[in-house]
This record gives structure tokens, C-alpha cells and sequence, in this order.
């Protein structure tokens, strides 16, 4: 059809392999082997940069390298390629042994132990160099082989697992990974597939007692010999053990760990297709190489991986131990790796960064601590947003705690006007809502201040308030409700403001100086005002419920009727003469009550 088909031959990942023993790092380049110490060259460089090797040059292989291997002690190293398996001798990369093979695993345990996958149906395993076993797997076809605690052979879509001893069938979990990692204590493993990686719990013990025991099924397996534990989003590329810390590259480019079910990121790689070779513990360092076989190294502290280690197994008498010797610097990424473990105690003792101290005190309920945090915070971190809503937050916490100093005093450092004024008026403390009426006025925070007055009842400071917000209408409607004195005062100003608009709409304004008839009582009004104001009287807010039904009384209309009847029993008496103290209410019986 005169079509035209692209074929990639090889691929980007480098063909090496890094003892973890020796800090030995052996690839190839072609059929040329060659070798490098990792030892001691990271002294004075820092991460990401390229590492001075001191190549050796280990020979030529008889086959074209496609992967290279050490086994579990790193005396041996396995060539594979072309269909073939050579095993040398690392050192001296001598010959110990070669055959047919599609794929090559290494046995965890055991200095010759390894297995081939020899077609699509035969694996043979053997021991000390020795065939000792061939499996014919319960699968249509085996894809690939991987090694480790248990031998794992991938089929079209899972992977199964069996003993190394004897050839028996422990598991079948379906997934179909392209790499498996085990720790070291082999009860972790890791199933990389192409969009999530999955942390099983292998349980050695029950599989060595049904082994022991004859109770392994043909069919089934050991029930319960693999959990699941959690799950890794990230696309994992390269990866290695370190205790139950599993450290990893991702395809984003991200050099992480995950412990606990918590990834963790140490860094973000500089270079781009940095494949990972493995972990030195000696050397606390993560080595890394591209495509052409440069090699970079990223700091991993073994310290803390031991110390999140210990305490996912709970061994706080370890982690307790290692505590002293973590550095300064690691101990904020450690007190938020507790939290995320539930203890949340240990993390704000353990915790540097005074944000994760202060929000670990808020969760753990310790007032004074948070507060210590914030009166101790630096001079230049006072004046941001982020530290006024520290103490917003700490006056809600210490408020729902019932701790009304506490929360009093939050909302002041918070500017928290709101806040302060419900707090003033839940303690009836009239003090501090007149402190607070004039700090809000001073902020420019005019409703705050209009309300504290208001509550306060000083109405010519609400009026004078809506002057200077320029809130003349509300101020002229205030004077009219609460201060007839302010009246005409105010129908001036809304004249002068409103005439800017429309000089018709302000003179339908009217003014009580001009047009009294409008405002009918007008006089009375100004008498029960003037004697508010010779006696202000105060009324405590336990006594609510006795003057409750005075809070809908007709002042003027009152007044009137006392006038009238006063003028009744005493002839020519002026009503100017009756005062606030005089004032009577009347009764549901039509009766006047002192």
C-alpha cells in the first residue's frame, strides 16, 4: 500500500547497574563494559552535578548488552542480550556461566541463585549455578521475569508469584507490572505499571509455615501471603529500597520517597532523562545517569530514612535514639512526615517551621503555645496579612474554648473590630466598646464605630459619624428619628449636598425652622430629648425582663398625657417642669404607673 512504517531500535535508559555493597558502578557502552568507583567523589560538589569518574575499562562482552545485573552481594554480574545470559565474576568480569534466555532473575537470597524464563512456557530455576527446578507457570504465555523474595512471572495481564525452593505457586494478583522492587527484609514489595505502582506487605512467616505445612493450593496459593498497602500515583521510572522507605523517580521528573503511604519529595531533578542507578547509605547520596553516561548525585540522608522507618514500624525506642543525630535542616520535613502519622505531639516538639508549629498547636488545643508563637514571631512578619489571621485564627479557637480573655485579646491584635465587638457586648463590658468605638473611628472602620455608639447610646457621635462617612440621608433620617434637635441641621447639609444633583429635588427638602406645620409634635419631641440628655440613665442588662415592655413606649404621646395630667390637678402647669425621672408609662387598665 506504499506505506511507510518507523521503527525505534534501543532506548534511552542507560545499560548500567550500581553495586550497593561496593559503591561499584559497571555499564556499557556498545559491547565495551566499563566500570567506576562512586566512593568519596561527592565531597565538594553539590546536587546535580556531574561527578569526575575514573572510568576502568572491564573488557568486551560477547554479546550485545541489553541489561546488566548484580546479584544480591554483588560478587556476580549477569549480561544479557540477544536472546543469551552471560554471568561474570564483577570484578575481573571473568566467566562463571552463560545459556539461552529470554529474561534473567536473581534470587534475594543465595550467591548463584538465579532464574531464566527460557520460552513462553519453561522457567527453570537454579541454585548454586545448578538447574534444580523447571515450572511450567499457569499462564497462556510468560512475558517477563523478575526476581527478589519470590519469583514473579508476568503473563498478559497479572503476575504470578512462587517459592524459589521448591517451585510453588504462592500467588496470583492481577496487574501487570514492568518492574518489581523488594526491601531488604523482603516483606515490602513494589509493583511498577505503567499508571499506578501498588505497596504490598508479603507475609514471609505464613508462607514458610504453609510450605512447611503442605498447605499451599495448586490453584489458589497461600491465601493472605500478599496485602495491599497503599498506592503511588506517580509513574515511578526507576527505584530502590532503602528500610521501608521506598525512594523513586517519577515521569515528571521528581526525585521522591514514600513511607507511611506518604510520598515525599526530595527534589526536582535538573536534567532531563535521568535514569536512576541506585542508593549509596554511606555515602547518604542518590546516583543518577542519562542517556550518554554522566552521572549526577542528589543527598538522601540514610539518618532519615531510618529515624521514618522506626516509626512506621513503631520502634520508638530507635526513632527516640536517632532523633539527636537528624540535622537542623531535616527536622521540618521529619515533624510533618509524624503528623501525617498521627503524632502530632512529637511533631511540634520536633518541628523548626514556626507555621507547621503554630497550625500543629491549633489542632492539639495548646492556647498558650500558639500565643507564644505569634508574641514571639519576628518584628517583620508582624506586619503581614498572614499574621493578623494567625491571631483571627487562635481568637475563634480560644473563643470556642470559652477563653474570653484570650479571644479578646486576639481580636485586638487581629484589628478584628467584629470580633471585639461581640465579645464587649457578651461581657456587657462598656469600657471596652467606648475604647472600641474610638479605635474603629480612628481605622476609618465607620460601621464598627456607628454600632459601639449606637449600642453606647451616644446618638450625636452616630450622627457625627455619618457626617464625616458622607452618609448625609442616613444622618438627616437619624436626627429625625433620635435627634430632632439635629433636624434642620441636617436638611442644610442634604440641601447643599443634594443641589450638586439637582437643585429642584433639594428644595423639597423641609426644614421644621421653615415649615413647622410638617412637623406636627415637633415641640414635644425636643422636650423628651432634653430631658434624656439632663439625666442619662443607665439600666443594667439583668433587669431586662422587668422594663422589657417600656422598650415600645410612645415617649411624646407619654409626655403629652403626663402634661395633661398634671395640668387636671394642678391648673397653669407647664409641661417644661416635668422631668425624665417623672416620666410614667400606662397601664393595660388605662391607670398611670409610677
Amino acid at each position: 500500500d506504499e506505506g511507510t512504517i518507523l521503527i525505534k531500535l534501543g532506548h534511552d535508559a542507560p545499560v548500567a547497574s550500581l553495586d550497593s555493597h561496593t559503591g561499584k558502578l559497571v555499564w556499557a557502552v556498545n559491547n565495551d563494559v566499563h566500570a567506576a568507583s562512586l566512593r568519596g567523589l561527592r565531597a565538594d560538589l553539590s546536587d546535580g552535578e556531574r561527578l569526575p569518574l575514573v572510568i576502568k575499562d572491564m573488557g568486551s562482552c560477547e554479546v550485545f548488552p541489553q541489561s546488566l545485573q548484580h546479584n544480591c552481594n554483588g560478587r556476580f554480574l549477569v549480561v544479557c542480550g540477544d536472546g543469551e545470559y552471560i554471568i561474570y565474576t564483577s570484578q575481573a568480569l571473568r566467566n562463571k556461566s552463560f545459556g539461552q534466555a529470554l529474561d534473567f532473575a536473581w534470587s534475594a537470597v543465595g550467591t548463584g541463585d538465579y532464574a531464566i524464563r527460557e520460552s513462553l512456557s519453561r522457567i527453570r530455576i537454579f541454585k548454586n549455578f545448578k538447574e534444580t527446578k523447571t515450572l511450567k507457570v499457569p499462564l497462556a504465555a510468560s512475558e517477563g521475569l523478575f526476581g527478589g523474595a519470590c519469583l514473579a512471572v508476568r503473563g498478559n495481564d497479572c503476575v504470578c508469584f512462587f517459592d524459589w525452593n521448591d517451585g510453588l505457586f504462592l500467588c496470583k494478583i492481577d496487574v501487570c507490572p514492568s518492574a518489581v522492587y523488594w526491601n531488604e527484609t523482603r516483606e515490602l514489595v513494589v509493583l511498577v505499571c505503567d499508571e499506578l505502582s501498588y505497596i504490598l506487605k508479603y507475609d514471609g512467616d505464613l508462607v514458610d509455615s504453609s510450605v512447611a505445612g503442605g498447605d499451599v493450593s495448586p490453584e489458589i496459593g497461600v491465601v493472605g501471603a500478599f496485602e495491599p498497602m497503599f498506592e503511588l500515583t506517580e509513574r515511578v521510572t526507576g527505584g530502590q529500597w532503602v528500610g521501608d522507605c521506598f525512594l523513586f523517580t517519577s515521569l515528571s521528573g521528581r526525585l521522591n520517597y514514600c513511607v507511611g503511604g506518604n510520598t515525599i519529595n526530595l527534589c526536582h531533578l535538573d536534567g532531563v532523562g535521568l535514569y536512576m542507578l541506585g542508593y549509596l547509605p554511606k555515602e547518604n547520596s542518590v546516583y543518577l545517569m542519562d542517556r550518554a553516561h554522566s552521572v549526577v548525585s542528589y543527598k538522601a540522608l540514610l539518618t532519615v530514612f531510618q529515624y521514618q522507618t522506626a516509626v512506621v514500624r513503631q520502634d520508638f525506642e530507635a526513632a527516640n535514639a536517632l532523633l539527636p543525630s537528624l540535622p537542623e535542616s531535616e527536622l521540618s520535613v521529619v515533624a510533618k512526615f509524624l503528623e501525617q502519622q498521627g503524632f502530632k505531639e512529637v511533631a511540634l516538639q520536633v518541628s523548626r517551621d514556626t507555621d507547621h508549629k503554630f497550625d500543629l498547636a491549633l489542632e492539639l488545643d495548646q492556647l498558650d503555645t500558639a500565643r507564644s508563637l505569634l508574641e514571639n514571631a519576628l518584628e517583620k512578619d508582624k506586619d503581614t496579612r498572614e499574621y493578623n489571621m494567625k491571631w483571627k485564627r487562635l481568637g475563634d479557637l480560644a473563643l470556642s474554648k470559652g477563653d474570653l480573655p484570650l479571644a479578646e485579646k486576639c481580636a485586638f491584635n487581629a484589628d478584628d473590630f467584629a470580633g471585639l465587638l461581640m465579645i464587649h457586648t457578651c461581657m456587657g463590658n462598656r469600657e471596652g466598646v467606648t475604647k472600641l468605638a474610638k479605635l474603629a473611628e480612628s481605622a476609618g472602620r465607620m460601621n464598627i464605630a456607628f454600632i459601639s455608639s449606637f449600642i453606647l447610646g451616644h446618638l450625636e457621635d452616630c450622627y457625627e459619624l455619618l457626617l464625616q462617612a458622607d452618609r448625609i440621608p442616613e444622618a438627616a433620617m437619624l436626627a429625625r428619628t433620635y435627634l430632632p434637635s439635629k433636624i434642620s441641621h441636617a436638611v442644610q447639609l442634604w440641601r447643599q449636598d443634594l443641589a450638586r444633583v439637582s437643585e429642584r429635588a433639594a428644595t423639597t427638602l423641609a426644614d421644621p425652622a421653615e415649615y413647622p406645620n410638617l412637623f406636627p409634635e415637633l415641640d414635644w419631641a425636643l422636650k423628651v430629648e432634653g430631658m434624656f440628655q439632663e439625666k442619662e440613665t443607665l439600666i443594667s442588662a439583668i433587669k431586662y425582663t422587668q422594663v422589657q415592655g417600656d422598650m415600645d413606649l410612645d415617649l411624646v404621646t407619654l409626655i403629652k398625657q403626663q402634661n395633661e395630667h398634671r395640668s387636671s390637678v394642678t391648673p397653669n402647669n407647664d409641661c417644661s417642669s416635668v422631668s425624665l425621672g417623672e416620666v410614667t408609662s400606662v397601664g393595660q387598665d388605662g391607670e398611670f404607673i409610677q
